[in-house]
């Protein structure tokens, strides 16, 4: 896939307390806040995004790191190795990702948060949407704190790291922001889980601790690894994007209609 110009995004500034990201937006009707994955919006999340917008939604894409645009897998290998490396050390380099701290949310979400209250205000509706995936999946479940969110979506949670038992077991969160989860699950709020059954950078087990923590409003969909797109680098991981099989009676476009879905019901109001 070539580089993609994203001419269809407007792009501007949000400051909260002193962090100052770009922000792409496309779109109207209530917004979703779309979280990219590592190594960025790649030419897939804008993709995702579209049919995010395409059902009558603001898609509102943070560029937290990468290049935005840019195919990381086009090119020559070298190009390839070269921009991943860049990306790698930005995000490790950063302090506003929690890469293997226990019971610690990111230092990104207060501004994740602010910018959901602030689209909410802007674009109206009743909340609004966030997707996290990968590097960015619990995102989304942080994010839930802020009570503007109605509609969170963990795509293959990788966060922390899974290195040990503990880790695989948990999600960036700390335990005060859990907690106000939890509440928010038992007075309704359903919280959407995807992943490849075989993926061992978002664990099962991972998924075992949010179903016990928040009981049925967790809604998992786990799909069998060969369902993956064959064509997609590396093994099963990216169930929107990168290893989606776009074709009607493939497991990963139930998954992402299941996705839609939830913003039709939860933000759109309407039936699925």
């Amino acid at each position: 896939m070539a580089d993609d110009p994203l001419t269809d995004f407007t792009r501007e500034g949000f400051d909260h307390e002193g962090t100052d990201h770009t922000v792409l937006r496309s779109g109207t009707g209530p917004a979703v806040v779309v979280i990219a994955e590592f190594p960025g919006i790649t030419p897939q999340v804008a993709a995702f995004a579209r049919r995010v917008r395409d059902l009558g939604c603001t898609v509102v894409l943070p560029d937290l790191f990468g290049v935005a645009g840019r195919d990381a897998l086009a090119g020559s290998s070298l190009r390839i190795a070269a921009g991943g490396v860049r990306t790698a050390a930005q995000v490790c380099v950063s302090r506003e990702f929690s890469l293997l701290a226990l019971g610690r949310t990111s230092p990104v979400i207060p501004w994740l948060r602010a910018l959901a209250r602030a689209e909410h205000a802007r674009c109206g509706g009743p909340g609004v949407g966030a997707v996290g995936m990968c590097l960015t999946g619990g995102f989304a479940l942080a994010m839930v704190t802020d009570e503007s969110v109605l509609a969170p979506v963990l795509s293959q949670p990788s966060l922390p790291l899974p290195v040990g038992r503990r880790r695989r077991e948990t999600t960036d969160i700390s335990e005060e922001d859990l907690a106000i989860v939890e509440q928010r699950c038992a007075a309704g709020l359903q919280v959407l889980g995807v992943r490849f059954e075989g993926d061992r950078l978002s664990p099962g087990s991972r998924f075992a601790t949010l179903r016990r923590r928040l009981g049925d409003a967790f809604v998992v969909v786990e799909l069998p690894d060969d369902s993956a797109n064959p064509d997609g680098f590396g093994a099963p991981h990216s169930v929107l994007t990168t290893h989606l099989v776009d074709r009607e009676g493939e497991p990963t476009r139930a998954a992402l209609d299941e996705v839609l879905d939830l913003f039709r019901q939860r933000l759109l109001r309407r039936p699925s």
